[in-house]
């Protein structure tokens, strides 16, 4: 299979206006006391410069609840985990 014909997986976000922006997810994950966690770059933009987002999420059905990480330490934890995330892909 190539890199082209790979599916990727987006999820539609809205913003501040409530227009909807597409996003791509890069990378999901669980930690130990069951919070889950995505990231996600915009799919319209330069992966060169655009920021990785990361959110904690909860399924409801096949649709997902985002909310925002406010916390230091939990947000330490989605850093620590990105970083060995961009380590793993070099």
């Amino acid at each position: 299979m190539t890199e082209q014909e790979v599916e990727r997986e987006t999820i539609f976000i809205p913003d501040e206006e409530g227009k909807e922006e597409e996003f791509e997810v890069v990378y999901r994950f669980e930690v130990d006391n069951g919070a889950k966690y995505i990231m996600v770059v915009p799919v319209e933009g330069d992966p060169e410069v655009d920021e990785v987002y990361a959110f904690r999420y909860e399924e409801e059905g096949e649709d997902i609840k985002l909310f925002t990480i406010d916390d230091e330490s939990e947000w330490d934890i989605v850093e620590e985990t990105f970083h060995t995330l961009a380590e793993q892909l070099e």
